[in-house]
């Protein structure tokens, strides 16, 4: 069925437990998204569905509270199983599910990705798990180890559906899929329908329900800019619109890793703050670029399509296309990152006469002709850098040490005498803690750090910087 943007509908209308709805109101969550009102009566009945909706839309929270539902606290064996394309998406849709699963003590969310060494996975694994959030090639390579009980699995959920088929995992999911029991619950989510999906869907889902979200164009809710340029002007230009709009944040997509270098070394050598992300960056280089854009101690993130794939940055100003998008669906993945929930959203475009044709190709599928400015009336007099307010500290150990995010902003306001509102996010990972401090006192905060304790114990603090791209 094909479902509108309607009406939001609250989470007390489904046959939720009220600690679940509880929890969910606590984190936020109060009325359902067009997705998740389309999909979850469905899900929570436990048929197989077929979801269909833009990036952003809430569809995490759709396939996750079913999964969750079904299951068995006491049975600690793998139970439910999310595959992702990217290592980036699937951190974030552990952490969103651990979130959810609050409202139920003691389970246990499990990451399986590659990217680093398996054998923490396998250690984890060791000690069981009820949900796994992994990447079709890594989960493959556990079960081919015999590390992977999927004996008990009761729902497996496909996210990204038309990413993992573009990247070449087919064979992989396959694979998985049928390692699987085949009377369990198959959830597939997809931002497009090419005919993979739809093979898939014959394959794995038994009669499923298909439902898709025909929200407005993301065109439709920001302000976007079409700049024609020559190829050798365009990584110039680029900084040329961000002196001119100053986003505090912004995401620039290139179609290739050499792109991503090239605009990164270009941006920085004109004293504008960037970090590249793309699959040559070895994952703990990725985790610190993510967390450092996130947390307002990086201006500018650019990155490959790839590589950006399911990131959800809250409140991003302003997406750059540095390059024009081979495919037009993929135009509307990258402009729909700004412009969410309500708030206000710039996307710029630079445009080579030889993509002229792609261009005509997103103009048919958003059915709203492109806005041509000119660089000419740019102003772009500042010499003002796009300085990020942030700055990352990083404390060797993090939760393998029992360190929490209280501990570190305890150490920072009351025993340095910090104003807590000069701090800001602060992550924690198994084995370093990153916090975002103001500029102004990094360097005081970094030198209190080192000669202070965190929870009662010495530690080393250091500053992150960009990555080298």
């Amino acid at each position: 069925m094909s479902t509108p943007a309607s009406p939001l509908v609250s989470f007390d209308t489904l046959p939720l437990p009220p600690a679940v709805v509880a929890n969910l109101t606590q984190l936020g969550y109060v009325e359902m998204t067009p997705i998740q009102a389309a999909a979850l009566p469905i899900a929570l009945a436990g048929g197989d569905l077929v979801a269909q909706a833009n990036t952003g839309s809430g569809k995490t929270v759709a396939f996750a509270l079913p999964m969750l539902a079904t299951l068995s606290q006491r049975d600690f064996k793998i139970q439910a199983m999310v595959l992702c394309p990217t290592r980036e998406l699937a951190e974030q849709v552990a952490v969103e599910t651990r979130r959810l699963a609050r409202a139920e003590e003691n389970i246990k969310v499990l990451t399986i990705v590659g990217g680093v060494p398996a054998r923490n996975q396998l250690a984890s694994l060791e000690r069981g798990a009820h949900v796994i959030v992994g990447t079709p090639g890594r989960v493959l390579d556990l079960l081919n180890r015999g590390a992977l009980d999927l004996s008990g699995l009761k729902t497996l959920v496909l996210d990204e559906a038309d990413r993992m088929l573009a990247m070449g995992f087919v064979d992989d999911i396959t694979t998985i899929a049928q390692a699987c029991p085949p009377a369990r619950q198959t959830l597939l989510f997809s931002a497009t329908y090419p005919d993979g999906i739809a093979e898939l869907s014959r394959q794995f889902l038994r009669n499923p329900q298909r439902v898709t979200i025909e929200s407005e164009s993301a065109a439709n809710l920001t302000q976007q800019y079409w700049y024609e340029v020559m190829p050798r002007d365009r990584l110039h230009a680029v900084g040329q619109l961000l002196r001119h709009f100053q986003p505090a944040r912004t995401l620039a997509f290139c179609n290739t890793r050499q792109q991503c270098r090239d605009l990164v070394e270009a941006l920085t050598a004109e004293g504008i703050q960037a970090s590249a992300l793309h699959g040559e960056l070895e994952q703990r280089d990725r985790d610190q670029v993510l967390i450092r854009f996130a947390n307002r101690s990086c201006s500018v993130l650019v990155a490959t399509d790839v590589a950006a794939r399911g990131l959800d940055i809250a409140q991003l100003e302003a997406v750059i296309n540095v390059d024009v998008s081979y495919e037009p669906e993929v135009h509307i993945h990258r402009i729909g990152r700004t412009g969410r929930a309500g708030e206000e959203g710039l996307v710029m475009n630079l445009a080579s006469r030889e993509e002229m044709a792609r261009v005509a190709q997103i103009e048919a599928l958003t059915h709203a002709p492109a806005q041509w400015r000119t660089l000419r009336e740019l102003d772009t007099g500042s010499d003002k850098p796009l300085i990020a307010p942030m700055v990352t500290l990083q404390i060797v150990g993090g939760r393998k040490e029992k360190i929490r995010a209280g501990d570190v902003l305890g150490a920072l306001t009351k025993d340095h005498g910090f104003a807590g509102t000069l701090i800001g996010k602060i992550n924690v990972t198994d084995m370093s803690t990153y916090v975002a401090v103001d500029r102004s006192i990094a360097d005081r905060a970094l030198a209190k750090l080192n000669a202070g304790m965190v929870k009662g114990r010495r530690v080393r603090a250091r500053r992150v910087d960009a990555a080298a791209p």
